[in-house]
């Protein structure tokens, strides 16, 4: 029904935001992301948008780019996943991070998302891996790289098994493994990415 609102910024909160479009002010729910994206009260913004029809309610979600929409309409497409979780997903991770995130199993980087579980998490894995391939979600080529390493097997893929017993999230030990010099055995792969990480 909408597809975009363009119009001067009236209130911005935790979780939502006012456009005044022509005298009529829209409220739209939102992502972290986004607010952080627009500009203060009373500048001129576009967001892009989502109507959520229910028996008892209409909720108008906006989103700073389309990339940011087409993820939040893929996640509250997944069993169990309503737009609560979708937005608080979006806040917590960028389309690019979760996809990565996605693309390479990464549970812990999800449930990161306030009242994100594990079995959502898991759900989100399997239902949207085939959808959230490199490059849907906006990926860098290291990113890209990142989920290959990640599903790979050899050094690499060794090395990121015991980062991630260190402590490290699945994708961002995938991001840094993929940093590192290349014909490395696993142990030196290891020390390099320590010392990386360690340098950030």
């Amino acid at each position: 029904m909408f597809y975009s609102i363009t119009g001067e910024i009236l209130h911005k909160d935790e979780n939502s935001v006012a456009i005044d479009c022509n005298g009529v002010g829209f409220l739209c729910s939102t992502t972290f992301n986004t607010l952080r994206q627009l500009g203060s009260t009373g500048t001129r913004a576009t967001l892009f948008t989502h109507l959520n029809v229910r028996d008892d309610a209409l909720t108008l979600f906006g989103f700073f780019d389309k990339e940011e929409l087409n993820c939040f309409k893929l996640l509250t497409s997944v069993t169990g996943v309503g737009p609560k979780v979708g937005i608080a997903v979006l806040s917590q991770l960028t389309p690019s991070k979760l996809a990565l995130s996605i693309a390479t199993g990464d549970v812990k980087t999800i449930t990161g998302a306030p009242g994100v579980g594990q079995k959502i998490a898991q759900r989100v894995i399997m239902e949207l891996k085939d959808k959230m391939k490199p490059g849907i979600g906006g990926l860098t080529a290291e990113e890209t790289l990142a989920a290959g390493i990640a599903s790979a097997s050899g050094p690499s893929a060794e090395a990121v098994e015991a980062l991630v017993m260190l402590g490290y999230s699945r994708s961002e030990a995938s991001v840094a493994v993929g940093k590192a010099d290349d014909g490395l055995t696993t142990e030196q792969i290891i020390r390099q990415v320590l010392k990386s990480l360690a340098k950030q």
